[in-house]
């Protein structure tokens, strides 16, 4: 399983993906599930995806192979990023047909794949869009700005706390990490390292990111800092009064 997560805001962007692939507790693996294009100063696209890890590697071969063919529709050459949306889930529907013939069978949780792409292309506002498996997508609002893929659960209800549309791009990047957090100490099938990208709006630059893994000094210090605020929060609540518990 794996844990994906892209916040739209006012003034930025925020993406981030662990690396965790397993298929049983006695076969974990590492694989990137974060990755970008674009060109310097024309655009700036990011993909995530969730799913089946050979559909997954699929779309993202077919992808750059086509941008490195200078193929006459591509990622760097698409109009507007729900072209590019529209691009992934034509691309995904295809693989996935693909491996329904060759195995025979009904498309399933087998072979299933999301994604999540966002960016920004000159001339146009920032956009992200969550694709689904059957290849259509949405669009993310001012109402509801970010968009999760995976194990969403455990790392939701920080997001939905702490971040708004109008959030401060570093302040929705520590909330993200603490739902990376969270979403680590409660699922074994969501692990480190996790990539991390920010993009700061009409900057149409390509931001080199960060992998952060578990020796990350900033990452742990807030993670302690905000267990031990929890655990000290909770000893200051007040006190239940007298006869509340009958």
């Amino acid at each position: 399983m794996t844990y994906c997560a892209a916040i739209r805001l006012k003034d930025g962007m925020v993406f981030a993906s662990d690396t965790r692939t397993n298929a049983g507790v006695d076969h974990i693996s590492t694989f990137k599930k974060l990755y970008q294009y674009g060109i310097e100063g024309e655009r700036f696209i990011v993909l995530q995806t969730a799913g089946s890890l050979a559909t997954s590697q699929a779309v993202f071969t077919k992808l750059q192979n086509d941008i490195d063919q200078r193929t006459e529709s591509n990622l760097n050459t698409v109009l507007t990023l729900f072209d590019a949306a529209q691009m992934v889930g034509e691309c995904m529907r295809s693989i996935m047909n693909h491996a329904k013939a060759v195995a025979n069978a009904d498309i399933d949780g087998s072979f299933t794949s999301s994604f999540m792409l966002g960016g920004q292309i000159k001339g146009q506002p920032p956009e992200l869009y969550m694709i689904y498996p059957e290849g259509n997508c949405i669009r993310a609002t001012e109402d509801t700005p970010f968009f999760q893929l995976g194990e969403s659960k455990y790392g939701k209800p920080i997001l939905d706390r702490a971040v708004t549309y109008n959030t401060d791009v570093n302040h929705a990047a520590r909330a993200l990490m603490l739902s990376f957090d969270s979403t680590i100490h409660s699922n074994l099938s969501v692990g480190m390292p996790l990539d991390f990208v920010l993009y700061r709006n009409d900057s149409l630059t390509l931001p080199e990111g960060r992998r952060i893994d578990e020796h990350d000094e900033y990452f742990n210090t807030i993670r302690h800092q905000w267990s031990e605020v929890l655990r000290q929060t909770l000893i200051e609540l007040p006190k239940c009064p007298d006869g509340y518990w009958k």
